[in-house]
């Protein structure tokens, strides 16, 4: 039997009660990148000697039975520390120097018995909702004409291809919800907190995350990178996780008594001027049928966002842009981040960068707009992923055009500091999968987990794409 296409609960349970060996695990998933990432391009680089030596010491651990990820193989996004190795955000102008520790998220991953394997690929500085660097361009494996979305699109498309049961992202304007719509995963961005972040922080934007096929996956990851097992068991009528007995694992959502909860259903929530595609709208009316069968109140939120929401998230954009590559050499960067740069630039000397319409809707309006619901429920996506192309080679009004056309419905909730994910519903007519977005009030992940596992049962999605 082959562990490959296992799900991380499976695969702990497994080690943990010396039915696998972490070794074993860890070699049959390289095998899987060496045969497959050549169609994807999902890693920067594979680190196969360093994770089978570090699955053979993980084997020897005294505590290798109470291990939540014991031996699980896990894809780390290249924009946060990895001990030993260099962090090169996409760009061949970072400075190629190896990290000297963890960051926090990937050591309490390893801590929880996870084995990192390799580091994913992502756009340059991360700045946009596609997956093509100088490292080469990432593909979606469910059709490989097309993006896998960004910026964590590496990761996103190593889970979707089967290559690692588990990824790490980070999303500062949507960039692990967008990859998940792509390729049919789930993802939760946790609210402003939860998580130690990654060390650019976009304002206080950005999020470290984890990217799963199964919600009691994604549970458990987030509960290893808060150092908060309670989060795997997210509500009070809920077992969702490891709880006290991490042996007794069960995986899986078990309701013991109904949750009820309001929630509200936004097909449409984007400012005049943005459309979302049809089969996207019927998607969320779906998912919120869905959860109203299993006995919440399920309201509609007709309002749309205005447009001062929309350009506070542009030139917020666009001074990340200008923060990140400040220091860096031009010449080594793409033209598409000199473009967004020398916008953020522009627009800090009138005062245009997107403070004033973040602080605002932090402050008050994101809480306004939502209402007295308990979940919102919208597209993730506007459209379909655009084409697999080197994005980074074009100027600004290519990418402006395409990103907002295609992913503008998720950085709302980055300005907000409020938790979302991405829940798969469904395929498109052109067989890409479709993602709905669930978003919560402040400390409100448990809940967001526990709809998305009554999504999974209603309505359950292929883990993994077809790679042919």
């Amino acid at each position: 039997m082959s562990w490959v296409g296992s799900s991380a609960v499976e695969i702990a349970e497994a080690v943990r009660r010396g039915k696998v060996t972490a070794p074993v695990v860890v070699a049959e998933h390289l095998d899987a990148i060496a045969e497959r990432d050549g169609r994807v391009g999902a890693f920067r680089v594979v680190l196969a000697e360093r994770a089978l030596a570090e699955a053979r010491t993980l084997q020897e651990r005294g505590d290798l039975s109470g291990l939540p990820l014991a031996g699980v193989p896990v894809a780390i996004k290249d924009n946060v520390a990895v001990r030993g190795e260099t962090s090169r955000n996409g760009s061949s102008a970072t400075p190629d120097v190896p990290a000297d520790e963890d960051h926090p998220v990937v050591a309490r991953l390893r801590a929880a018995g996870a084995v990192v394997v390799g580091i994913t690929n992502v756009p340059e500085l991360c700045l946009a909702g596609f997956s093509d660097s100088a490292y080469g361009v990432t593909r979606n494996p469910w059709d490989p004409s097309r993006t896998p979305g960004g910026s964590s699109g590496g990761s996103a498309a190593a889970v979707a291809a089967g290559m690692v049961p588990l990824a790490h992202g980070t999303d500062g304007l949507g960039s692990l919800r967008i990859p998940a719509a792509c390729c049919g995963l789930l993802s939760i961005k946790p609210g402003h907190g939860l998580v130690p972040a990654p060390e650019r922080d976009w304002y206080g934007m950005s999020e470290n995350g984890p990217l799963a096929t199964t919600v009691a996956d994604l549970a458990l990851a987030l509960a290893v990178m808060a150092d908060d097992m309670s989060l795997a068991t997210p509500g009070e009528s809920e077992t969702l996780g490891v709880g006290h007995a991490i042996d007794d694992y069960p995986g899986g959502l078990t309701l013991s008594e109904p949750l009820r909860l309001r929630v509200a259903v936004a097909p449409m929530p984007l400012p005049p001027g943005l459309s979302v595609d049809a089969e996207f709208q019927r998607a969320v009316t779906g998912a919120a049928e869905a959860l109203g069968a299993a006995g919440h109140t399920v309201v509609d939120h007709p309002e749309r966002m205005s447009l001062r929401v929309g350009a506070a998230a542009v030139a917020t954009w666009f001074a990340c842009a200008r923060g990140d590559a400040e220091g860096l050499d031009p010449r080594g960067l793409e033209r598409r981040t000199r473009s967004l740069a020398r916008m953020g630039r522009l627009l800090a000397g009138f005062g245009a960068d997107g403070a004033t319409g973040r602080d605002r809707w932090r402050a008050y309006g994101a809480d306004q707009w939502f209402g007295n619901a308990d979940v919102l429920v919208t597209p993730t996506l506007a459209a379909v992923p655009p084409p697999a192309e080197r994005w980074g080679r074009r100027g600004l009004l290519a990418n402006v055009r395409v990103n907002l056309a295609y992913a503008p419905a998720t950085a709302a909730w980055n300005m907000a500091g409020w938790p979302a994910m991405n829940v798969p519903y469904g395929r498109h007519s052109n067989g890409t999968p479709i993602g709905v977005q669930l978003v919560a009030a402040p400390g409100g992940e448990a809940q967001l987990l526990a709809l998305a596992g009554q999504l999974e049962t209603a309505r359950p999605w292929p883990r993994h794409a077809p790679l042919t």
